[in-house]
């Protein structure tokens, strides 16, 4: 989590309303493929996305696997710096230089930002007591409410059965949740807050990735993770507020220490995975609608299944498995019906009309 020619990578697909930019040499290069996605915002949308999933599920991964020994904050800023060198060593060469990075839009791009800095914070807060799968589980509520507010800001449109599909899902939530149960716990709450802030993001995303670059998009919020988590380090970094022996709090709370060399490979590896997230799922949301690209994160819970098992040998009791099987079955259902409803459209149907 974008003028004279388009600032995004070659492969790219054109934004909403502009025309395919293709120049002969890469065309030449990578013709077939650049023919496939240009013709097929909906197939370039959905392989960002995958692609952007599996990045953010080896970020979550790894930053749970921190949140005992460092603070969120210095975590956060240090993958932010990482993630800045890769987008302007790796990602801004391929996407026609510093010009992708020229925005008459600032304010907007902020704003992205800081729905992402909100949306990141508190999942993994959350993610600092949570069983991974549970607390992925629990965020993709955020699809749902992307769809809904993709029908509520964008015009987008949403068919009944799709909606009862989005209903499945929220019946799934809340049996992952469990509210009332001795299983609750507040910290549950931290994913429900990062889905509304998610959904904000990628509500913004979609409506200024008619002009903006997804490079220029990612680009401006890793700055705000700079500067916000600077900001936060200079008033809590000495850990004079930690110790409250809550694991949400104390990972907010920490006092910043050094590193060790073991550690510093694994905050690489979530600079990497964070930068080219971060792209992709920008280049997702700027493709296709918003309501077809978003089932595709729920990929999200089969990558945090498997991380959880592996990493932190946690298994989902039957219930939790359960209510992720109706989240998983109901982002499927949608995919099936988005295809379904594609191949009957008539394209100039103004309802369809990008």
């Amino acid at each position: 989590m974008r003028e004279p020619v388009q600032a995004v990578p070659a492969w790219a697909a054109p934004a909403a309303g502009q025309s395919a930019v293709e120049p002969a040499a890469i065309a030449l290069s990578y013709g077939p493929m650049i023919r496939s996605l240009s013709a097929n915002p909906t197939l370039l949308g959905a392989l960002s996305a995958s692609v952007a999933v599996f990045c953010f599920s080896i970020n979550d991964m790894a930053i749970k696997f921190m949140s005992g020994d460092y603070a969120l904050h210095q975590v956060v800023l240090l993958r932010a710096i990482i993630g800045m060198a890769v987008l302007l060593a790796v990602l801004l060469p391929m996407s026609g230089g510093f010009a992708a990075l020229k925005t008459r839009r600032l304010g907007l791009h902020l704003a992205r930002g800081c729905c992402v800095v909100f949306a990141n914070m508190s999942f993994f807060l959350g993610l600092a007591t949570l069983p991974l799968a549970e607390g992925v589980a629990i965020f993709f509520v955020s699809p749902m409410v992307i769809a809904v507010f993709s029908v509520i800001f964008l015009g987008e449109h949403v068919g009944p059965r799709r909606w009862a599909a989005i209903g499945f899902g929220l019946v799934g939530v809340l049996i992952v949740l469990r509210p009332g149960t001795e299983v609750f716990q507040l910290a549950s709450l931290c994913p429900i807050a990062a889905a509304f802030g998610y959904a904000s993001l990628h509500m913004l995303t979609r409506y200024i990735g008619r002009t903006e670059s997804a490079l220029a998009m990612s680009f401006y919020i890793q700055v705000t993770f700079i500067m916000v988590s600077a900001g936060v380090g200079l008033l809590v970094g000495d850990g004079r507020y930690a110790g409250t022996g809550n694991p949400s709090l104390d990972f907010l709370l920490r006092e910043w220490v050094m590193p060790s060399a073991e550690d510093w490979l694994v905050l690489m590896a979530i600079g990497v995975a964070s930068a080219f997230g971060g792209f992709f799922i920008s280049q997702a949301y700027r493709s296709s609608e918003a309501a077809v690209v978003a089932p595709f994160e729920y990929l999200a819970i089969l990558l945090a299944v498997f991380w959880g098992v592996v990493v932190f040998d946690q298994w989902p009791d039957a219930v939790a498995l359960f209510g992720m099987a109706l989240i998983t079955g109901s982002g499927l259902f949608m995919i099936w019906r988005e295809a379904r409803l594609r191949a009957v459209r008539v394209p100039d149907t103004p309802r369809y009309r990008r």
